[in-house]
């Protein structure tokens, strides 16, 4: 399964870092990411990193969101840095074999974490 760790709530302009963990029976995972669900959306990609270190961004937040990770672990980080309202969300990491399944949303999947931004 995956944890996902690291919401709050922050000031507009602040920062927060998320994380997930892999533990328990999950195998051949080379592709982790981030998803977020802000009230009255739907879910959507944010961001991904490969075993390789290959990283892609959505654009609204690239530049301020950094995906990390550490292989031994299987776990993943998002730095968040200057942080908008409009990034309130449940922020959900997905882990899979292959990119497609990250993005394609055919992962495995953490139970989300709130991220506010408000003042």
């Amino acid at each position: 399964q995956l944890q996902a760790f690291g919401g709050g709530l922050v000031q507009p302009g602040g920062s927060l870092r998320l994380s997930c963990a892999a533990t328990g029976r999950i195998f051949d995972i080379n592709v982790m990411g981030w998803y977020r669900q802000g009230p009255g959306k739907q879910r959507a990609w944010v961001t991904y990193i490969t075993n390789g270190g290959n990283t892609d961004y959505t654009d609204s937040v690239k530049g301020r969101f950094t995906i990390s990770r550490d292989g031994a672990k299987n776990t993943v980080y998002l730095q968040m840095n200057s942080l908008k309202p409009e990034d309130t969300a449940i922020y959900y990491c997905t882990a899979g074999r292959t990119l497609g399944d990250v993005l394609g949303a055919r992962g495995y999947w953490g139970q989300g974490t709130q991220v506010t931004v408000s003042s």
